[in-house]
This record gives structure tokens, sequence and C-alpha cells, in this order.
């Protein structure tokens, strides 16, 4: 995932408030979000990479939750290092505390490339990155996360969370209107782009929202609402490549 934006326990109905962008290279093989019963995991609901066979983001039916994003530094070079998707998955998959399992990620999280991991258990809400090695619980508020460390004031990201705080102000949660702040195509100006090592020509390109160039770009967008009672509302649409015409929709429900 390389946008995410999210309101926790700062709505009146709702615990979570999230809407996120997954940004990817078009010809990699993807499944769309469904439950994972042939996989032998019917419990987690999520996408998956069919290329490294994880996910970026999914929710088990005990409410726990994880997503992942990249964290840009072309600097950083492993050799053969595993999928960052499989943090996801392996958190899903198993039966450890958010904090354990990031205890434990934290001593091998060397052999990744640089990522953000965000984990949600009863217990609470957490980020990590291999990058900064520290582990912290979230507070209550609005927040962001894209491809540098939480809360990092990237352009896209500030317009993300302003609308977003926007939208829940009102009460009620309109998902389209959540939809619609994911697909903003607004650039960053070249002095307000952030320097992550990469050409400007391509920081500009991957400095809106939502993304679209010949190759690479936006391939879903993805809700997760968790009300107060326990109540699931999952919803992933998906475009054809390169476009923001919608080539799918899914909507799960469920009770904790």
């Amino acid at each position: 995932m390389c946008l995410i934006v999210f309101a926790y326990k700062s709505h009146p109905e709702y615990d979570l408030v999230l809407a996120t962008n997954r940004d990817e290279f078009y010809g990699r093989p993807t499944r769309p979000a469904q439950f994972w019963a042939d996989e032998k995991s019917p419990d987690i609901l999520a996408g998956k990479d069919l290329e490294a066979g994880g996910t970026w983001m999914g929710i088990h039916k005990n409410g726990s939750w994880a997503a992942v994003t990249n964290y840009r530094d072309p600097s950083i070079i492993k050799e053969n290092p595993p999928s960052r998707g499989e943090l996801v998955l392996n958190y899903l998959r198993g039966n450890m505390q958010a904090m354990d399992y990031l205890q434990d990620v934290t001593t091998r999280a060397s052999e990744y490339r640089g990522f953000n991991l965000l984990l949600w258990d009863e217990s609470g809400f957490y980020h990590y990155s291999n990058q900064s090695k520290i582990v912290s619980k979230i507070k209550a508020g609005i927040h962001g996360l894209s491809n540098a460390f939480l809360n990092t004031d990237w352009p896209k990201l500030k317009i993300a969370k302003s609308q977003l705080e926007q939208i829940t102000r009102k009460g009620d949660i309109q998902k389209e209107a959540l939809f619609q702040l994911l697909q903003n195509e607004q650039k960053a100006p070249e002095n307000e782009l952030p320097v992550t090592g990469i050409p400007q020509h391509l920081e500009k390109a991957v400095s809106s929202v939502f993304i679209k160039t010949e190759s690479y770009g936006t391939r879903c967008s993805t809700l997760l609402l968790i009300d107060k009672e326990g109540m699931v509302d999952f919803t992933e649409r998906s475009f054809k490549p390169g476009t923001s015409d919608i080539s799918d929709e899914r909507n799960f429900q469920f009770q904790i």
C-alpha cells in the first residue's frame, strides 16, 4: 500500500475509519479481496499478491488487522529479501498479540527492504518501521501513512488527512466521500516534492493521492470501518490499469 489515512477513536460511531490506496505495477498479478478459504485461512479477509504470496492489508474475523507500506529509499539494497507482504499475512495467520508480534519482527526487520507496519488488536493500535526502529502505540486522532514515516507531511498526505477530518466531522460517514478522497489526482508543486532518491519527474508522478503512470499506479482503493459495536465494513474498489474506471467492487460485513 502506498497511502493510508485513518481516524482512530475520533468519531462518535466508529473506532476506525480508514481509507487506503494500493499503488503497484499494473503487471503484478493480484487477487481481489476475499476470505481465504482455499488457503486454509477462512477467517482472513484480504487481497493477495499472486507473485510473492502475501498481502498488503487484511483483517481477521476476530478483529485483528494489519497493513504494510513500503518505505521509499532506493539506496536500501537487499539481496533476495523476503516479501514485505508476509509481515501482514503471518500476523493474521498466527495467534500472537500485536505487541509480541512486533517485538518478534524487530529481531529480523533488517532482512527486509524498508517498510511501515500497522497492527491492530484488542490491546491497541501500533506502528513500526524498520527504518526508525521504533514501535509506537497510536493515539486517538487523524493519522496518515505513505512511503515515509507515520504522519510525515508529504503534500498528498496533508491533503488526504485534511479531507478525512472534514468527512468525519460531519458525523454520518459517507463511503462515497471517502472514495472521492482517494481519487484525488492533484500533484504537488515542484518546490514541495519530497526528496526520496528517485528522479524528480517520478517524484512528481507519484505525488498525488491517486496515481496514474504508464506502468504503475493505483490498483485498488479500500475502506475499512469498525464501529463501536464491533461491526466491520470492508469495501474494495479495483480499477482498470492506468485509469480510475472501476473494474470490480466488493463489500464484506461481519461482526467481531
